[in-house]
């Protein structure tokens, strides 16, 4: 978007649909359904089905959400106030009662006490044992003593680090830096750019799609839709799957250089790959 748009405060009582709508319809800009849906690459229905609440006609709660962010930044909404409410909505997070609140901030008022005379009886106490006992406990210091030393004559010399080995592993470590892409699209947004100077692997949405990264323990680490020109940089390991709901609308680029499609366009595929010679072998675009 090249013009800024007006920025339409919400309601706090309105659902989030009321307030996508109302967004719309109201105030200097009022704007086509059919128009947004066109901008956004999303379809007509679902942005209806936004706006009236009847979230069962959009297939998963990732895509409701993801659709409803892009909504809300193209409305001059808040996107995050948006999605915290849609997901009281949805059930995904419970709304705090004032009950549960004043509850808290009760228990976080309440000082801990500590009975001093307690403390004293105690301290008291064990001073005298440790009189009494004076003998075992300077025993059993020396042989501490002993043992940490006698440790270090022996395992001391053991952790050297050859310098070949060291030589090696900068060599390795210059081998594995990140090219950045020469990108076929003009950047929308940028997610996880913390992995941009190391990202061996970096996607690009031509259109529309679900992504979802999986560790190797099938843990998801990012979950979302991305629209024309979003780029996802990818974390620096070789035990991650992907699922696209549309592979053939992501780039794939592997140490700066684009290969060829991972699936033909509008298909879902899921366990995917993500380590870069595993994608190499799929072959380079021409």
């Amino acid at each position: 978007m090249n013009e800024q748009q007006e920025i339409i405060a919400p309601v706090l009582d309105m659902t989030a649909g009321e307030m996508l709508k109302n967004a719309r319809t109201t105030g200097r800009r009022k704007r086509e359904i059919s128009t947004i849906a066109k901008l956004l690459c999303i379809k007509e229905e679902f942005l209806n089905a936004l706006e009236e609440g009847n979230y069962r006609l959009i297939p998963e709660d990732v895509y409701i959400l993801g659709f409803a962010r892009s909504y809300a930044v193209e409305l001059g909404l808040n996107p995050d106030e948006v999605i915290l409410k849609l997901k009281k909505e949805l059930g995904i997070i419970k709304e705090e009662t004032e009950d549960e609140e004043e509850s808290e901030s009760v228990v976080q008022k309440q000082p801990i006490k500590i009975n001093k005379e307690v403390v004293l009886n105690w301290l008291k106490i064990a001073i005298k044992y440790v009189k009494k006992h004076w003998v075992w406990f300077a025993s059993g210091l020396a042989a501490f003593l002993f043992l940490i030393v006698l440790s270090l004559l022996i395992f001391g010399g053991k952790s050297e680090v050859k310098p070949t080995e060291t030589v090696a592993a900068t060599e390795n470590t210059a081998a594995i830096v990140a090219k950045e892409p020469d990108f076929r699209y003009p950047v929308h947004e940028r997610f996880e750019s913390k992995n941009r100077k190391e990202a061996r692997v970096v996607l690009q949405a031509e259109k529309e799609s679900w992504v979802k990264i999986e560790d190797a323990r099938g843990s998801s680490i990012f979950s979302r839709v991305l629209i024309p020109g979003d780029v996802y940089y990818m974390p620096a390991s070789d035990k991650l799957k992907a699922t696209f709901g549309n592979v053939g609308a992501i780039d794939v680029w592997v140490d700066g250089q684009l290969i060829k499609k991972l699936g033909p366009a509008n298909t879902k595929k899921t366990g995917i790959s993500m380590a870069p010679d595993a994608l190499k072998s799929v072959g380079f675009a021409e």
